[in-house]
């Protein structure tokens, strides 16, 4: 079984490494930067700049479908007719919007780290337990973003019309195939913009799991600075993918919104 996973994990990074935007064999720092501070291999910092934006890339796609989910159940309770689940929801959106980013990191990574190893003790294991900074930094930014995204969800469910729910009745629809066929559509449609901007704050605050170890973009340029005496050349890189992912994100983003409305009549 170990050999199987070893075998895996060298297919995964080898198929990784072909398809490296930046050290690949066709890769940005490899073709055009070769002989500088940002070539890859041992002359440079190019390996480990491309691994931090692989990084950032991973955590944001990683916390997104956290946010989601969970931002979508909230907005759920929160129009609940049970009151105990309306001011449960209402104080979780209210502590993780009010908390700084950075803060409900820190809390996460050594709460968790000491509950696990409070558990850990009680069943008679005394080593030392560590949470994995990735986790702990998708942990956090999810838990962040679902307290945001249930407040753009909640809008949403708001601006469709309670005509929607009755006219899935009228065909004889359950509340769960009228929510997935006609709600769900109209709902991603009104909150797309919302959730676009939510997108862009995730990719700005995936920065702040540097300060608990995470290789990261902002991490390894930082790192790369401080070794080089470089520091304006290894910041600019650092803007510039961030604005790269900004970008590619608008595009997509864009080209979403447009499906969405691919059925609305143009007059």
């Amino acid at each position: 079984m170990q050999a199987a996973f070893a075998a895996l994990s060298s297919i995964v990074s080898w198929f990784a490494s072909m398809i490296d935007p930046m050290c690949g064999p066709i890769g940005i720092f490899r073709l055009f930067a070769q002989d500088t501070l940002l070539a890859c291999g041992d002359t440079g910092w190019g390996d480990e700049i491309a691994y931090g934006f692989m990084i950032t890339a991973s955590l944001a796609i990683c916390t997104l479908p956290i946010g989601l989910f969970f931002g979508f159940f909230i907005a759920l309770a929160k129009q609940s007719e049970e009151k105990s689940l309306r001011l449960a929801t209402n104080i979780y959106t209210t502590i993780f919007r009010g908390l700084p980013e950075l803060l409900t990191l820190f809390i996460v990574y050594y709460g968790l780290q000491i509950v696990a190893q409070q558990v850990m003790a009680a069943i008679g294991y005394e080593g030392q337990v560590e949470i994995n900074a990735f986790i702990a930094g998708m942990i956090a930014l999810g838990v962040v973003f679902s307290a945001y995204c249930s407040e753009v969800l909640l809008s949403a469910f708001k601006a469709i019309s309670r005509g929607q729910y009755e006219a899935g009745d009228a065909l004889g629809l359950h509340r769960g195939k009228t929510m997935r066929l006609i709600i769900l559509p109209q709902l991603v449609r009104i909150a797309l913009p919302g959730l676009g901007n939510l997108w862009m704050a995730l990719l700005k605050d995936t920065a702040l799991v540097s300060v608990i170890g995470l290789p990261d973009i902002l991490r390894q340029t930082g790192i790369a600075a401080r070794v080089t005496k470089n520091a304006f050349e290894f910041f600019s890189i650092a803007c510039l993918l961030f604005l790269i992912l900004a970008m590619l994100s608008s595009l997509v983003f864009s080209a979403l919104e447009r499906w969405t409305k691919r059925s609305e009549t143009v007059r």
